[in-house]
């Protein structure tokens, strides 16, 4: 097995490199790549030290799977070529997400769409994962109609630069700023880039990419996403409208038992998910689950997961597991 990991250096190569190892993820050859800035740079993993390459060096390697966490541009420009010398690339950034003929895993969900001839797939936006793990099993039984959905996402989502500004801003140091405004002591409606319709570009990301996951675009989804000051961790408030009635015991019931779920829900006991408890742990945690008494039909819940290990690093992780596992690549 030869895997190469492209973004190494970056935060969510970092990750990376430690759910591999925490996975026991089986790799005979590793090909560490990054920007040519930081071509022969060392990075340590499993107890060995690598030395970075630039990616002309690493397509010529010709490895099984490519793992990009580089950025859309990168991914446009490079997937191609690896998958052109017979690579499978798992991409994390959106560059494929929406292409009618590249897949959109998140693997306890659909990863069982995979084939051989699969050589892009996408690793969906970080807030979607974890908003489908608590969707899809709910609208199995009870078939959607309608999301809402208000994010609360770590500044870990923006990058390095936007940690170093809200720690810069907390020690009270003057910085590069990632974001238009001050992050510390604040919350910024403004997570990625505006569009036209007045929606940023990651709010639509929540409202198509589960239509595509789950295959249904007999529901919608609108959403407001939120960038607050946590260093990690994304949380959602979340109201669906079904089609169908539930019981909130049987709701519970059905999240417990879904793998890669964490239920936390008890209020008498102040028990409830939070980022601060989700950080460095691979499962989707639910909780404040309630029936929305101004219609019929209609659930809360509240959804919070580490967004550097299953909402990027640990999805992609698992999407490659499974190919070895079934022998696709």
């Amino acid at each position: 097995m030869k895997l190469a990991l492209i973004g190494a250096t970056g935060m969510v190569g970092e990750v990376m490199l430690k759910v591999l190892e925490e996975r026991n993820f089986q790799i005979d050859e590793l090909f560490l790549v990054a920007s040519e800035r930081s071509v022969g740079k060392e990075i340590s993993f499993k107890g060995k030290v690598y030395k970075v390459i630039g990616l002309k060096e690493a397509v010529s390697a010709k490895p099984n799977i490519a793992i990009f966490s580089a950025g859309g541009s990168t991914s446009l420009t490079w997937a191609p070529k690896f998958a052109a010398v017979g690579t499978t690339v798992i991409d994390n950034s959106s560059a494929w997400r929406m292409e009618v003929d590249k897949k959109l895993i998140v693997p306890e969900i659909n990863a069982h769409l995979l084939t051989q001839e699969d050589k892009i797939i996408a690793n969906p936006n970080c807030s979607t994962i974890q908003l489908v793990m608590a969707l899809a099993p709910l609208h199995e039984k009870y078939k959607m109609k309608r999301v809402v959905v208000s994010t609360y996402q770590s500044v870990s989502g923006t990058g390095l630069k936007a940690v170093q500004q809200m720690e810069n801003e907390m020690a009270g140091i003057k910085g590069e700023m990632a974001y238009p405004y001050p992050i510390h002591k604040n919350a910024l409606p403004h997570c990625d880039v505006f569009e036209e319709n007045g929606y940023t570009k990651e709010e639509m990301k929540l409202a198509r990419e589960p239509q595509k996951i789950l295959d249904d675009r007999t529901f919608s989804i609108t959403a407001t996403a939120v960038r607050i000051p946590t260093a990690g961790g994304h949380s959602e408030a979340v109201n669906v409208q079904f089609e169908n009635d539930f019981d909130l015991s049987d709701i519970r019931k059905i999240l417990h038992e879904t793998a890669g779920i964490t239920v936390q829900d008890n209020p008498e006991t102040n028990t409830y998910p939070m980022p601060i408890y989700a950080h460095d742990k691979d499962d989707v945690f639910v909780g404040r689950i309630r029936r929305d008494e101004t219609q019929p039909n209609t659930l809360n819940m509240w959804v919070v997961s580490d967004n550097l290990r299953k909402g990027a690093a640990t999805n992609a992780v698992q999407i490659a597991e499974y190919l070895v596992k079934n022998a696709l690549v």
